[in-house]
C-alpha cells in the first residue's frame, strides 16, 4: 500500500476510535436475558470493550458479556470520565460463563490470543491507560492460570515482553446501555468494520476449537 494511502487509512480508523463515539447512539441491552446468578464470572480488559465483548461472546460456554469499567479509583464512572483518563479505570468486560463447558484458564487463553499484551496503554488505534491490558483474578488458582499463560507466551517467545497487569478483582461498573452488544447492534459502524471485526476474525483463526457452533 503506498505510504500516502496507508497514512490516510490509519487516520480514518483513528477518526472512528472507540473513545470518540458520542452518546447519540442509544442501544438498550436486552432485559429479557435469563438469570445469570448461577454462572461463574471473570473480568478482563484489553482495549476497546466493543472488541473485547465480541470476542468473548463467540466462545462456547460464555452466556453473557457486559461492557464496563474496572481498575480505577472512582465510584460509578461515566464513559466521558474514563475516556478522559480522569478515573484510572480501563474499559473492561464482565464474562458470565458456564464452568462445566469452559474453564477460567481457557478464558485466559482467549484473552491473550485476542489482543497484543505487549503494548502498554494501547490496542490498535486506541491509546491511553483506559485501554491497558489487565487480567483480573478472583482467587489464587485463577492467578496461577493467568501466570501459566504468561510464562508460556514468554518461554515460547511469542512476545519478548508482556505489559498485562495481573490484578485481584476490582469493582466493576457496567457501561452505559448504548455500549452493550455494540458490535452486533451496529455491524456497519466504521470502527466495528475497521477494527472490531478484523480483531474478532483474527482470534477465531487462532482458537477455532473454542468457538460456539454456528
Amino acid at each position: 500500500m503506498p505510504r500516502k494511502i496507508a497514512s490516510l487509512f490509519l487516520l480514518s480508523i483513528g477518526l472512528f476510535a472507540c473513545a470518540q463515539e458520542s452518546n447519540s447512539v442509544e442501544q438498550l441491552k436486552d432485559s429479557t436475558k435469563r438469570d445469570l446468578s448461577t454462572l461463574s464470572t471473570a473480568y478482563f480488559a484489553s482495549g476497546c470493550f466493543w472488541c473485547v465483548e465480541a470476542v468473548f461472546e463467540s466462545v462456547n460456554g460464555v452466556e453473557e458479556v457486559v461492557s464496563g469499567y474496572s481498575g480505577g479509583s472512582e465510584k460509578d464512572p461515566s464513559y466521558e470520565e474514563v475516556s478522559a483518563g480522569l478515573t484510572g479505570h480501563a474499559e473492561a468486560v464482565k464474562v458470565y460463563y458456564d464452568s462445566s463447558q469452559v474453564s477460567f484458564e481457557t478464558l485466559a487463553h482467549v484473552f491473550f490470543n485476542s489482543h497484543d499484551p505487549s503494548t502498554p496503554n494501547q490496542q490498535g488505534p486506541d491509546k491511553g491507560r483506559q485501554y491497558r491490558s489487565i487480567a483480573f483474578y478472583g482467587n489464587e488458582e485463577e492467578k496461577r492460570s493467568i501466570q501459566t499463560v504468561v510464562d508460556s507466551l514468554l518461554t515460547n517467545k511469542v512476545y519478548a515482553k508482556i505489559s498485562t497487569e495481573i490484578l485481584s478483582n476490582a469493582p466493576f461498573y457496567a457501561a452505559e446501555d448504548y455500549h452493550q452488544d455494540f458490535k452486533s447492534k451496529n455491524p456497519n459502524h466504521p470502527y466495528v468494520k475497521a477494527v472490531s471485526m478484523p480483531r474478532l476474525n483474527d482470534f477465531k483463526r487462532k482458537m477455532p476449537l473454542v468457538l460456539k457452533a454456528k
